[in-house]
């Protein structure tokens, strides 16, 4: 169908395309053309050539991709300074952060070691750092006290009868439970990446896992409050156990060690010192000074050369075994206690790394696998846990150093590994006398980073309200609940905020600009204008079960048109038709009848030519009462309960009969309100002889009380371009839609439906003889078009409203001789 029509100076001359033409037009492929069978599926899925084998081994094995392009020259220096940085800065964190997983410090250079050679293999990001992270170590360290707490491994003293904490056996078994922890976690991950479910980070926003590892900083810090303070107060699990700590912390602040509070003041000092230092001269530094290593190392020196722990009995790493452990397998009896921490432990560490490697990426201009991280990183937890590591992931300042640096690829990742195995194999003694509260310092001041992340309260408070309640909730779960009841807490509600604005969504009337083919919300466009008998509607979100009668009572709502009261309505004006049919069919019988009457009577008055007053007046009482329905007694009741009332005088002065009719005892129509009344004939004075002026005149009143008139829109396009899927629950609203408008004259059109939609509502039997594609839009412009075209404003007559004005008391109109508008009878107020 070709169009001409004119918007302002914009002239549109074009075929008007429907999705029946579109079809036509494009020639669409058929479903089997874009969705192959199954079996064609799994027959192409098992075909083995030379080129697939090749990119799964390159996607399974990304080091064989960039290996052989390595270039030496270009990149061995830069990937060797910057490992070896990373790798000092691996030393301090590794054993730090074995204090919060509640493991002995040299497990945390064997999780340095193993998961950063695992990734050299599997990983795609060239900056992300591997090995222990705070978030994850305090979440281990969770695990291990609840299966392995200290009154678990008590034995007695044969002296006095005290109890003493076994602490060989108690660190043997939290290695086992942290091992099997890692390696089921691992496992998770690995089967997550192979089913390509790699998308599973997306649902961690970004401010719930910055508000997560912000609540995680509150509990590293209360983890270390014992080493810093040298107290030692009771560890308690499950929801609300931080503030059973703390508060078990406050009561044992009179026995704080002065010894280890000056060990840990000191260092503290120092290294904030040393790092502000570090930032403010970074930009002159090659390299950033390893303030953490010089801390730890003159720590050592200090407590070995002044005794620290035989003369003021300040707490220290103790033996660190030189070498490496040989691969065990872990006790699987364990994984049955620890599943539900191993998935937390799984999905919180890819959602840390794949973020930050995201941005890497984004930055430097590389691809990173999702899917393909996950395996890598489940890889890397699986194969170190069979060598006493604990669960790791990317840490965030250990990976903006490589980054800084200069590394350009994962050799930076072997380098710093490198350092950690000679610690291990050579180093790893002379940190013996290091004091814990040292580490429990570096611990302390390394989450300044995390600690600045309460900023976001006042940046998410200018720029989303949502996102702001999901970073507190977050928080204040996290922190409640512990990490693990804290994520599944946290990422519950995102969901639920998702859903929320989902089913409440925003609704709109389109309007055109003028001299474009653009649709815009007029509320909040002043220059727009709508187009004349048509509506156009459009919902921010998609239209699913949740929201589908919302989507109903919106559009009833910015249409004017309240349909279930105007079909009411339509429904009982027909049954008023019916009934008016009715009294006229009588009316015809008893005017025969009073005919054949008439004429026996002029048979027998030809016949008896004498007669008397009294007999015809009551003749003529007979025939009054039986030709007017009564009438002449005064009144008579309708059968919707209406009283007519014949006044004193029984013509007026231009010689036509008045009826007036009150308000009867209809109890139907109070379910339409009060104005709805008028459809059974309020109050209302007109000549006896308009009776379909009449009705005309209270339909019009009474449509008019009930929403727009009628015929002030006769098309609605519905807007769906925003819509992605479509339910059955939705198409059976949109088919309601379709036949509820059309029972008052107004018809429906789809615009901007999406293919996977219209696919949708071929499936679900949306289209029939009633609802065919030819009600389905390319575009909102090609839409209203054609309802111009086929039912435009100048077909559609626009009736003045006020033809029957109401008395505002409510009881009597009389429609003046002069005017057809009528006047208010001044008697009625």
């Amino acid at each position: 169908m070709e169009s001409t029509r004119r918007f302002g100076k914009y002239r549109v001359e074009r075929e008007v395309l429907d999705e029946q033409r579109l079809e036509e037009v494009t020639q669409r492929k058929t479903h089997s053309d874009t969705h192959p069978s199954l079996t064609e599926r799994l027959k192409d899925s098992l075909r083995c050539t030379v080129p697939k084998l090749k990119r799964s081994v390159m996607s399974s094995l990304p080091v064989l991709y960039w290996l052989p392009k390595y270039s030496v020259w270009d990149y061995g220096m830069p990937d060797l300074i910057s490992g070896i940085s990373v790798g000092i800065m691996h030393l301090p964190q590794g054993m730090a952060y074995a204090l919060l997983a509640s493991l002995p410090p040299v497990f945390g250079l064997y999780s340095s070691l193993y998961p950063a050679l695992i990734y050299f293999f599997f990983g795609t990001s060239r900056h992300i750092s591997i090995g222990t992270f705070t978030v994850l170590s305090i979440m281990v360290g969770s695990v291990t006290e609840r299966l392995a707490p200290d009154v678990a491994f008590l034995k007695n003293n044969g002296t006095n009868f005290t109890a003493e904490v076994d602490i060989t056996a108690r660190d043997s078994y939290r290695v086992q439970v942290a091992a099997a922890t890692t390696v089921l976690g691992g496992l998770i991950q690995v089967v997550l990446g192979l089913v390509k479910f790699g998308f599973v980070g997306t649902y961690l926003s970004e401010p719930l896992v910055r508000a997560y590892t912000t609540a995680a900083a509150g509990h590293a810090v209360v983890a270390q409050l014992k080493n810093i303070l040298g107290i030692s107060p009771t560890r308690f699990s499950g929801p609300l156990s931080l503030v059973y700590t703390l508060k078990d912390v406050c009561s044992l602040l009179p026995q704080t060690h002065l010894p280890t509070l000056v060990v840990s003041a000191v260092s503290m000092v120092f290294l904030i010192a040393a790092k502000e230092l570090n930032s403010f001269l970074s930009s002159k530094l090659p390299v950033p000074i390893p303030v953490e290593l010089i801390t730890i190392v003159a720590a050592t020196l200090i407590s070995n050369y002044a005794y620290l722990n035989s003369n003021y009995t300040v707490s220290v790493v103790g033996e660190i075994p030189s070498g490496l452990s040989p691969p065990s397998v872990p006790d699987v009896s364990i994984f049955g206690e620890v599943i539900g921490d191993a998935f937390a432990l799984a999905i919180v560490g890819y959602a840390i790394s794949i973020s930050l490697g995201k941005t890497f990426a984004l930055k430097h201009g590389y691809k990173v696998d999702s899917n393909q991280e996950l395996v890598a990183l489940g890889l890397s937890n699986a194969v170190g846990g069979f060598f006493q590591c604990y669960s790791v992931c990317c840490s965030m300042s250990r990976s903006l150093i490589q980054e800084t640096t200069g590394g350009k690829t994962q050799m930076a990742g072997v380098a710093s590994a490198v350092i950690v195995l000679v610690t291990i194999l050579k180093l790893g003694a002379l940190f013996q006398e290091l004091p814990k509260a040292v580490l429990a310092v570096i611990v302390f001041v390394n989450l300044k980073g995390m600690f600045k992340q309460y900023s976001d309260i006042v940046t998410l408070w200018r720029r989303s309200k949502f996102d702001l309640v999901v970073w507190l909730v977050t928080w204040v779960s996290t922190l409640l609940l512990n990490l693990d009841l804290g994520l599944a807490a946290s990422i519950s509600f995102a969901l639920l905020t998702v859903i929320f604005r989902t089913q409440l969504p925003t609704y709109s009337v389109l309007g055109n600009v003028p001299g474009t083919e653009l649709y815009v919300d007029i509320e909040t466009h002043r220059e727009v204008r709508e187009i004349p008998g048509v509506t156009i509607f459009r919902s921010s979100a998609t239209v699913y079960y949740a929201n589908a009668e919302l989507y109903l009572e919106a559009l009833k709502e910015k249409s004017g048109l309240d349909i279930s009261k105007m079909i009411i309505y339509k429904r009982r004006q027909e049954a008023k038709q019916k009934r008016r049919e009715r009294r006229a069919e009588r009316r015809a019988k008893r005017q025969a009848k009073r005919e054949r009457r008439a004429q026996r009577a002029a048979k027998q008055l030809s016949a008896a030519p004498v007669f008397s007053v009294e007999e015809e007046a009551g003749g003529w009482m007979d025939t009054s009462i039986d030709g007017n329905d009564k009438e002449d007694q005064g009144w008579t009741e309708r059968e919707n309960g209406t009283v007519f009332v014949i006044p004193t005088s029984p013509r007026a002065t231009d010689g036509h009969c008045r009826w007036e009719y009150l308000k009867g005892g209809d109890p139907d129509c109070t379910s339409l309100g009060w104005m709805s009344e008028l459809q059974d004939g309020d109050t209302t004075t007109l000549g006896s002889s308009s009776e379909d002026t009449l009705s005309r005149d209270l339909e019009r009143v009474s449509l008019g009380s009930l929403g727009k008139w009628t015929w002030d829109i006769h098309s609605i396009i519905l807007d769906l371009s925003t819509a992605n899927f479509i339910d059955t629950v939705a198409i059976k609203t949109m088919k309601n839609i379709f036949q509820d408008f059309s029972e008052i004259d107004v018809d429906i059109y789809m615009a901007g439906c999406q293919a996977s939609v219209v696919e949708q509502l071929e499936l679900g039997d949306f289209f029939s003889e009633s609802i065919t594609k030819r009600r389905l839009f390319a575009s909102v412009h090609d839409a209203v078009l054609y309802c111009l075209n086929h039912r435009g404003a100048a077909s559609f007559p626009r009736y003045e409203p006020s033809v029957v004005r109401l008395c505002m008391s409510g009881f009597r109109v009389r429609p003046s001789s002069s005017s057809s508008s009528g006047c208010c009878d001044t008697s009625c107020w």
